[in-house]
């Protein structure tokens, strides 16, 4: 249960109501009036006129034919989820008192709507990227750890400015490597999961990709000693010398309190350790860089195993079938009942065979002497049972039908009684508002696993607009509506066969439509 706070700490939520504007029939609107406020934002326009969000629209790509009134409902609605904020515009002039009313809201992008639209261009961004291994990244990370260790080792203040830039590069190239090597290495697994069904593609993609790895693996370690050196001779000034000097190049506006400089801190030292796990030298020998050797060695290894594969059976001149062809022609050119025994046994390895002696229903018409393979000779059917029981023909009787009607019966009075012991757990468990958990207490065995069943029907379903979560029975007759507490408290239900303890969340089991959470509980 780690997705829903059951026995977790430290974990950071989502917030409510997160990335609703992509849901309905009028996002792909919604994401183009945010896209309209981003292109103003980088012309440095801050606020929007109703009439510049319209005509603006078409830039951005968006191709449907749109009213104004509906530009400015979805501005309504997108104001409703905190995206965009609306203030009154006194700078325009206007004709009338009319026109004042209508045209005077300008809408502004808020931190949410940045933040939101931003996720949302990242996530299409990384559906069409593709990984790679990049070697010319590994030679960009050794260059700014020197310069870095130049730089470190000049005392004057003014190279604070050029520090804060190397260290910027520095974990630019270290997010580039990390996230091209994440994407490239799921895409691998994938290829070599994969069958392709055309065996020329299949196999140039192979060769190609055996060939790419190889290249990158290459001085991969040499690279790596040199980036692991230039990272010792930095630490050896100081890492916290290094970043206190970062911190004053970057020039952090006079608003930013300790809190963000704290925290820019913290932010470098992440970015700091995420570079020693990829590149120091460690006593294990475990450093990302030598588990990123390895998978590539491996993966070498089993696409050359697949070439091979597929090259043999390229080399096979025959098929099964052809070669069963062939063998039947034999057959047909062999002249003795001795040398096609010989053959088969040459064949097969199967000899000496147990034979079956079958007779023409018709045996007086058949000359003495006349081999089977004889064209002269009649057929003699064969019964499928032959080679399954050795015996020619099936001679049984009707097997008695079973009469089931008692089975039936007894299987109908189980699930009578199953749904009746289930009516009486959910009338038990009905509640006539919103409780506690813990205000269960002690329950029986059967009306606690049912209560169970209804908690993990509602933890399996997505939180809605007011933070709670809701489920039904499988019958649709209760309603269950969860809502987390957030108070730490903890519950704990007494049954015949033990306890149970958990988040003491507010509990709501009804009808469907009656079992609500309060507005207060909600928030």
């Amino acid at each position: 249960m780690s997705g829903n706070g059951w026995g977790m700490h430290g974990f950071e939520r989502l917030p409510a109501r997160v990335f609703d504007f992509t849901v309905g029939g009028r996002r792909d609107l919604y994401f183009a009036i945010l896209h309209v406020f981003n292109d103003a934002n980088e012309r440095l326009e801050t606020a929007l006129l109703l009439e510049q969000v319209h005509t603006r629209l078409p830039d951005t790509g968006f191709g449907e034919p749109v009213e104004q009134d509906e530009v400015e409902a979805a501005l309504r609605h997108l104001e409703t989820l905190g995206l965009v904020e609306s203030s009154q515009s006194y700078t325009a002039g206007y004709a009338t008192a009319a026109e004042f009313e209508r045209k005077n809201v300008q809408y502004t992008l808020t931190v949410r709507g940045e933040a939101e639209f931003a996720g949302v261009r990242v996530t299409l961004e990384r559906l069409k990227e593709k990984g790679a291994l990049q070697a010319a990244v590994l030679d960009a990370i050794a260059d700014r750890l020197t310069a870095l260790h130049l730089l470190t080792g000049d005392d004057d203040p003014a190279a604070d400015n050029r520090v804060f830039i190397a260290l910027q590069e520095l974990e630019g190239h270290l997010d580039s490597l990390r996230d091209n090597t994440k994407r490239f290495n799921n895409e691998l697994q994938r290829l070599l999961r994969a069958d392709g069904a055309d065996l020329d593609t299949f196999h140039e993609v192979k060769r190609a990709t055996v060939g790419y790895l190889d290249a990158f693996v290459d001085n991969l370690e040499e690279r790596a000693r040199t980036i692991a050196d230039a990272l010792v001779r930095v630490e050896g000034h100081g890492i916290e010398r290094v970043l206190e000097r970062a911190l004053n190049g970057a020039n952090l506006p006079p608003s930013a309190g300790d809190r963000t400089r704290a925290d820019w801190m913290a932010g470098r030292r992440a970015k700091w350790s995420g570079l020693r796990l990829w590149f120091a030298p460690t006593a294990d020998g475990q450093e990302g860089v030598r588990r990123l050797h390895e998978v590539a060695r491996r993966a070498i290894g089993s696409l050359l195993e697949t070439l091979e594969r597929i090259t043999e059976s390229r080399r096979r001149a025959s098929s099964t079938a052809e070669d069963l062809r062939t063998a039947a022609r034999w057959f047909a050119r062999s002249g003795t009942e001795e040398e096609r025994h010989r053959l088969w046994s040459a064949l097969t390895g199967l000899s000496p065979a147990r034979h079956a002696v079958l007779g023409h229903e018709d045996g007086e018409s058949i000359a003495p002497g006349t081999s089977w393979a004889a064209e002269e000779a009649d057929p003699v059917p064969v019964s499928p049972n032959l080679r399954s029981s050795g015996r020619s023909g099936r001679v049984a009787r009707t097997a008695r039908v079973r009469d089931v009607r008692e089975v039936g019966e007894r299987r109908r009075e189980r699930a009578l009684a199953q749904r009746a012991e289930m009516e009486r757990a959910l009338r038990l468990l009905a509640t006539d508002g919103p409780v506690r958990l813990s205000a269960f207490g002690g329950l029986e065995h059967d009306v606690f696993e049912e209560l169970l069943s209804l908690l993990g029907r509602a933890l399996s379903e997505p939180v809605s607009g007011d933070g709670a979560r809701r489920a039904l029975t499988s019958d649709g007759r209760m309603e269950i509506v969860l809502l987390a507490a957030g108070d730490g408290r903890v519950a704990t239900l007494r049954t015949p066969l033990g306890v149970f303890t958990g988040p003491d969340h507010v509990v709501s089991i009804g009808v469907p439509g009656a079992a609500t959470v309060p507005e207060g509980e909600a928030r």
